[in-house]
């Protein structure tokens, strides 16, 4: 039986993986979109008068193309995988901070709101665990995520409405939850995923409306300036909707369950955990995520589910296992079973 233990070694491990996917085929992108443009770019073309448009009457040679992408290969993937490890190393130390301000995180401190900072804190000395930084997020939904590089560096965020609409042994159950993800190292886990497909969608947009505003003026080398920042944008945008969340799934969708589990053994308590999923169930939305969809995996439960035709597909591309699936794992728990 897998203990805690496994699940820390198993995470750091996939981090790992992460830390060389990212790069790795950021790089095998580029070097893709590089035999696509000098395919294009040495094709020869001629005016078709009567047909009043260009049409292509040679190629050049798949040996030309790949000879001329490798020595472009050589100038530029170098710059792209030192911009892609700079960025990971960018996010481990402040991605951190940039989700908690993406999602209008407020920290709390113990004057602030006693009560809840004193059920985290009692529930972090009863799993051994560091005070993490406590947030609350300005809305009436009901979710809540953890984030971080580690149990040192680590925090917690819960909107308004989980905090006020559970019971608190409900909301107990929740706040445990965070915290096995903070103990499992699945927050550092899912920080440098996020944060690479959030940098990269960002990037994206960033180019399409550069490309916008060069389209609108007039020249030759705005157009060609519109049409570069245009394949870069389609570029950024392969790798941040297509790519990443496919490296994404290396990440198993058990670590909901072992977080489950682990609450539920630090509460003493699976019957609050499950009836806590069963409200949060009924309004995950969180509107200020609906801009950050990539957020969504660091989530108790999908907070896109309700407004977001891909987050709630099922299958492979789903963040979240089903709630039901946990609240009867949960109930079994509670029974014994």
């Amino acid at each position: 039986m897998a203990t805690t233990y496994d699940f820390i070694a198993q995470n750091k491990r996939r981090t790992w993986l992460l830390v060389l996917l990212f790069p790795l085929t950021f790089v095998l992108l580029g070097y893709v979109f590089l035999l696509g443009y000098h395919h294009f770019d040495s094709a020869s073309y001629r005016y078709d008068a009567v047909n009043e448009e260009y049409a292509r009457v040679s190629a050049p040679s798949l040996n030309d193309t790949v000879a001329q992408a490798n020595q472009t290969a050589v100038h530029v993937l170098p710059w792209l995988w030192l911009a892609a490890m700079l960025w990971i190393v960018i996010a481990y130390f402040t991605g951190d901070h940039m989700l908690l301000r993406g999602a209008g995180a407020i920290e709390i401190h113990r004057e602030d709101q006693p009560e809840l900072y004193r059920l985290v804190e009692n529930l972090c000395i009863a799993s051994g665990l560091p005070m993490p930084r406590v947030y609350v997020i300005n809305d009436n939904s009901l979710n809540a995520f953890a984030t971080g590089r580690d149990p040192q560096h680590s925090s917690v965020a819960l909107t308004k409405g989980i905090v006020q609409k559970l019971d608190r042994v409900e909301l107990e159950g929740v706040v445990a939850h965070e915290l096995s993800h903070i103990q499992n190292r699945d927050i550092r886990l899912m920080l440098i995923t996020v944060a690479g497909i959030s940098f990269f969608t960002f990037l994206s947009e960033l180019c399409f409306r550069a490309g916008l505003s060069s389209g609108r003026s007039r020249g030759k080398n705005n157009g060609q300036a519109a049409l570069v920042f245009f394949v870069l944008g389609i570029f950024f945008a392969l790798y941040g909707f297509v790519v990443a969340p496919l490296i994404r799934l290396a990440i198993s969708r058990t670590r909901e369950f072992q977080a489950d589990a682990s609450a539920a053994l630090m509460t003493r308590n699976p019957a609050a955990l499950a009836s806590a999923l069963a409200k949060i169930s009924e309004d995950p939305r969180v509107e200020v995520l609906d801009d950050h969809t990539s957020m969504a995996a660091m989530c108790i439960e999908n907070p896109l589910s309700k407004v977001n035709f891909f987050a709630s597909i099922s299958g492979i591309l789903a963040t979240h296992p089903p709630v039901e699936q946990r609240i009867a794992v949960l109930r079994r728990m509670d029974r014994g079973v």
